[in-house]
């Protein structure tokens, strides 16, 4: 131990230096992502659920499949106006407040969804959940640059994001226990009680943010001092060199821009599975809430094992380009697939599990672009505005394919769009500067 706290980012050097970087990060690493991972498995679940929902939702309702498409979209409406503003404002108070404030917010407003009777009603909560919930993910992406450099980053990502398809894999099986089980339980419908019943972990989990999070590395009393040092030469030497640009600078800036656009599709997809999964597999064959959550948690599971591992080649390999290009093709083909195995419910499966894979392993490398040339405040600014102007794409992937099942009867037409959109985003990715995004 007083070895170690007399090494220094500037005499450490060779094995020894290696050894006590890697040691420092997989304590920081060890204290923060497993937290931020579970707080996005209720976020993400909280999110999503209504997919499972649906299954008897609207039939109790009496809601249109685009109604339904409308109000799952919605959110995303009130994401967007809201993500900016919450990162510059998460930037100045701190991840601490901001963080547990918003899964407050967000636990209510997912409690709420239980008593809606209205299409405007639905239409309204989705909305306010989408602003409640606003700055969370962009937030906790924020908040890992202040903790890892860039080098290092696309793993931590990595895993927390795993929280997409911990939450499916989770969230499937427990949202479909509830629907059969809870159904008339106090005289309400078992869609009722998932709402309610997953909102209730967001009030403990943001009281544990208070406890857990630590907004600066100075103020990290559970590191030795060499090790704040450390952490604190590491991010210095990665923002140096990276422009500070007003937001007016930012929207113009080229890069931000094919980002958003090559993210765009991928939300789209994303929003596709998380909202109509359940729904394609009961179409597939799958009989009740419980199997359909069950069967839902496959692709999730294929998914969490495929986002680690290509985060970790991405970082090994120190190449981005080629990794979003390949994981936007294979989400692509799934989706293709899925539509010719519609009727086949093994194949359903298999194909929905090749598209998770691909789909859900794209955002931890996408965020390592935009914080690869920014840093400060227009990194945070960067990270908002392309969260909310690319999560417009799930606005759109819902209500298109609740449209076209009511007008065609089918799934099929709006699954072709989604595919040959992700291709056009993988054609994006090819387009960056290698020397500029693999860091």
């Amino acid at each position: 131990m007083k070895q170690q706290a007399t090494i220094t980012p500037d005499i450490g050097a060779g094995i020894e230096r290696t050894t006590f970087e890697d040691a420092t990060y997989r304590k920081v690493a060890m204290r923060f992502i497993p937290f931020l991972m579970l707080c996005y498995v209720v976020a993400y679940l909280d999110r999503v659920n209504i997919g499972i929902a649906k299954l008897n939702m609207l039939a109790d309702l009496q809601f249109s499949e685009a109604a339904y498409g409308l109000g799952a979209g919605l959110f995303f409406v009130g994401y967007m106006l809201f993500e900016v503003p919450s990162n510059l404002i998460m930037h100045r108070v701190g991840a601490r407040l901001w963080i547990a404030r918003i899964m407050i917010s967000w636990g209510l407003l997912s409690g709420i969804m239980a008593f809606v009777s209205a299409p405007w009603q639905f239409y309204v909560v989705r909305f306010l959940l989408g602003v409640a919930e606003a700055g969370f993910y962009p937030g906790v992406i924020l908040f890992l640059t202040y903790w890892f450099p860039n080098r290092r980053r696309a793993k931590m990502t990595a895993i927390f994001q795993a929280g997409i398809p911990v939450a499916g894999l989770i969230g499937g099986p427990l949202s479909g226990w509830i629907l059969d089980t809870f159904h008339q339980v106090g005289g309400h419908a078992g869609w009722q009680w998932v709402f309610v019943l997953e909102a209730l972990p967001t009030i403990p989990l943001a009281i544990g943010v208070l406890l857990i999070l630590t907004d600066r590395v100075k103020d990290a009393k559970w590191l030795t001092q060499a090790q704040r040092e450390l952490i604190a030469h590491d991010i210095a030497q990665d923002d140096q060199g990276r422009p500070h640009m007003p937001m007016s600078q930012i929207v113009r800036d080229v890069r931000i821009g094919k980002i958003i656009l090559m993210t765009f599709p991928a939300m789209m997809a994303l929003y596709t599975l998380g909202f109509y999964l359940p729904t394609l597999i009961k179409d597939a064959g799958a009989v009740g809430g419980l199997q359909v959550g069950l069967l839902s948690a496959i692709p999730y599971c294929v998914a969490a094992v495929a986002m680690v591992a290509v985060g970790r080649s991405s970082d090994r390999r120190r190449e981005r380009r080629w990794h979003l290009a390949g994981i936007m093709l294979l989400g692509s083909a799934g989706l293709v697939a899925s539509v010719f195995a519609s009727q086949n419910l093994t194949l359903a499966i298999i194909s929905l599990s090749v598209a998770a894979a691909g789909i859900i392993s794209f955002s931890p490398i996408m965020w390592t672009l935009p914080t690869a040339f920014l840093g400060g405040a227009t990194a945070a600014a960067s990270i908002g505005a392309i969260n909310s102007l690319a999560n417009l794409g799930g606005f759109v992937s819902p209500y298109l394919i609740g449209w076209i099942r009511d007008t065609y009867h089918s799934t099929a037409p709006a699954i072709f769009i989604i595919a040959g959109s992700l291709v056009i985003s993988a054609l994006i990715a090819l387009s960056f500067d290698p020397k500029t995004v693999n860091r």
